[in-house]
């Protein structure tokens, strides 16, 4: 297996009132897995950038970039796929949540507000979600196995 280097993403963490909006990175469901918004981060841009960027391909929302809350790290073993993440808490300053939005590259293809409560029901990604998008400081995640 050829050594790479991890790949490092940004992923934001947007409450509206008490909900979380999460989505689901499986094009034509070939997942029930959730995670919040984001993606890989390209050169030549901060990772804000990036962020803003990736949030707005994904929902159609327009966000400002708050503070990092989370970083997050998981691999696959067999590929040799390495992902760091960088959580932000974010804002929308512009834009709402419609389902006729088309992620241009449709990896998601759907998108929700959720309450805790209703984040315990679904699968997700990574375990400390909701203690870090509803709680305060910084979180660490350590090296996890990929899920699917």
């Amino acid at each position: 297996m050829p050594s790479r280097s991890p790949r490092l993403a940004a992923r934001a963490l947007i409450l509206q009132g008490d909900k979380l909006l999460v989505v689901n990175a499986y094009p034509d469901g070939k997942s029930d897995l959730w995670c919040a918004p984001g993606g890989g981060v390209e050169k030549g841009f901060s990772v804000p950038e990036n962020l803003r960027r990736e949030v707005y391909e994904e929902t159609g929302l327009q966000v400002s970039v708050g503070a990092p809350c989370l970083v997050n790290e998981f691999h696959d073993p067999v590929s040799g796929f390495h992902q760091v993440e960088v959580f932000f808490r974010c804002k929308i300053i512009a834009g709402e949540i419609a389902e006729s939005w088309q992620d241009p590259e449709n990896i998601v293809t759907m998108r929700q507000f959720v309450t805790r409560t209703e984040l315990e029901t679904l699968r997700f990604k990574p375990d400390s979600l909701p203690h870090v998008a509803w709680g305060r400081g910084m979180g660490y995640d350590p090296l996890e196995v990929i899920v699917t």
